[in-house]
């Protein structure tokens, strides 16, 4: 699966480790590109193994917000 989703709060590289390292840490995740320019984090993931909601989590417990 693939979701891209809206986070606000990312300022710089710093910002951009810390994001994609969270989501990268999570079973089941097969890519992450996180665009600070648009504020957007793309993830590819295996639906079996994460979801939606642990991906936002994890993101969230970093101190940004995730924007549905």
């Amino acid at each position: 699966m693939q979701i891209t989703l809206a986070v606000h709060g990312m300022t710089c590289g710093h910002c951009e480790k810390a994001v994609k390292g969270a989501v990268e840490e999570l079973n089941g995740i097969q890519g992450v590109e996180v665009h600070l320019n648009t504020n957007k984090v793309d993830v590819t993931y295996d639906d079996v193994y994460v979801s939606k909601e642990q991906i936002e989590s994890a993101i969230e417990e970093q101190g940004y917000d995730v924007v549905s």
